[in-house]
């Protein structure tokens, strides 16, 4: 029997897959079903509706992409590792291309907008942290977090939209190794101008 056969997990993954490639509207009890090679039946033994799916799919992109990069990142003592290993995994370690930036899409959907908005909060203030171990002050590490934090969404997108046309976003290939080496060096070394107010 298909509960027999299929977990909550495969469901959830499954939906984080429809999600990057066709959005929300990509998450289609119907369309899992079929890619999954179940039932309707199968996907209610698991969740009440497609709602229930779709909040679960969030969660645990939520942990998988946050909680838990942030527990292993405190393993690393040394801060500038830290950041590196943090970004290298953020930047490399993608199993469902072009989800954040479709999640970030539908940032005003009622099921994506609270999950997305603790994310973001808990991501900045990590990074915010972590630049403030470089020995920034409070509010040069924040300025230093929120660039980062948009140069990754940024680089995410181009990957998913212009990869074609910017092959250095690419997952593989010596330009695409150069180029992600260049901007994390750049993300792990701010160097904030004279003018800055260290504090």
């Amino acid at each position: 029997m298909a509960k027999g056969r299929l977990t909550p997990q495969d469901w959830t993954e499954a939906a984080l897959g429809a999600l990057a490639r066709g959005g929300v509207a990509a998450v289609s009890v119907n369309a899992l079903a079929s890619e999954l090679g179940a039932t309707r039946g199968s996907f209610y033994w698991h969740f009440a509706d497609r709602d229930a799916l779709l909040a679960a799919a969030l969660s645990f992109w939520a942990s998988k992409a946050t909680t838990d990069v942030i527990e292993a990142m405190r393993e690393v003592d040394d801060p500038v590792q830290r950041l590196r290993a943090l970004f290298s995994t953020a930047l490399t370690e993608d199993p469902f291309t072009g989800l954040e930036p479709a999640i970030v899409a539908h940032s005003d959907h009622p099921a994506v907008a609270p999950v997305l908005r603790r994310v973001t909060r808990e991501r900045l203030d990590f990074l915010t942290e972590l630049y403030t171990g470089l020995g920034l002050g409070p509010a040069p590490a924040r300025r230093q977090a929120v660039t980062a934090y948009a140069a990754y969404l940024g680089w995410l997108e181009l990957r998913r939209s212009a990869v074609d046309l910017v092959p250095e976003v690419g997952l593989s290939g010596a330009e695409a190794d150069d180029a992600l080496a260049h901007l994390i060096a750049q993300l792990v070394d701010p160097r904030p101008s004279s003018e800055e107010d260290p504090q």
